[in-house]
């Protein structure tokens, strides 16, 4: 219910969960009929995950289902797909709508067409487990969210990185200076005095979502080109 790997940590799960409680809430979608449900659904999986003891019990219970299910569970498995899919940096902020499309020749109703949700405030690596139907025998395509290669950013994890381009007035005296956000809001930049080329200021919490909760930091790398001036050197009057 909270698409995490049976192997998360309890801060990845109160994220999760906070996440997608924001995002089903039944006030905040008054047009849909099953937003109370889901609500309700992600009460009920916080409620067993989110304290020691219950998920330890649940994952007793559900090792012991899993070992019962012995060869059926085989079948399932043989159905189970990973995919990975590139996101663009604002997708990962502000969330995003896909298709899972599944074409396997093994299932005879043919091509399979499934929605995925990415909830504003998705880390990059967070998997998400679309379930298949009976028709196609069941299984699961898990979908790992990465990020899509930008032309002004690098990303480092939930850090991001780019480069600022100033004239060596700039350089020499210092003041501020304004850089395009990953959102496409202008952040203010102070540059110090005597600043050196390639040195980095951070801007604390303009990054890409954490998995457990905030944002990273936008490096902003100092750029220029020192001023080279060539003069013909005085000759001598011995010369």
């Amino acid at each position: 219910m909270l698409g995490l790997e049976r192997d998360c940590t309890h801060d990845q799960i109160r994220a999760a969960y906070r996440i997608l409680a924001r995002q089903h809430h039944p006030d905040l979608n008054p047009g849909s009929p099953g937003a109370a449900e889901t609500t309700r659904e992600l009460n009920a999986a916080y409620e067993t995950l989110g304290e020691p003891a219950r998920r330890e019990a649940h994952d007793r219970a559900q090792q012991t289902r899993t070992s019962a299910a012995g060869g059926r569970r085989r079948g399932a498995a043989v159905r189970d797909i990973a995919q990975d899919v590139h996101l663009r940096i604002q997708e990962f902020l502000r969330g995003t709508s896909l298709q899972v499309r599944v074409v396997d020749p093994g299932v005879p109703t043919g091509a399979e067409t499934y929605p995925l949700e990415i909830p504003p405030g998705t880390a990059v690596g967070a998997r998400f487990r679309v379930a298949r139907s009976v028709d196609a025998g069941g299984g699961t395509v898990v979908v790992r969210v990465r990020a899509m290669p930008d032309p002004r950013f690098k990303v480092r994890g939930a850090d991001l990185r780019c480069d600022l381009r100033i004239s060596t007035h700039r350089a020499t005296q210092g003041g501020p200076e304004m850089v395009t956000g990953p959102t496409g809001s202008a952040l203010r930049v102070q540059i110090p005095r005597g600043v050196k080329r390639g040195e980095e200021i951070r801007v604390d919490g303009e990054g890409l979502p954490r998995t457990s909760g905030g944002r990273g930091d936008l490096w902003v790398r100092i750029v220029y080109r020192p001023e080279v001036r060539i003069t013909r050197a005085a000759r001598s009057d011995l010369d």
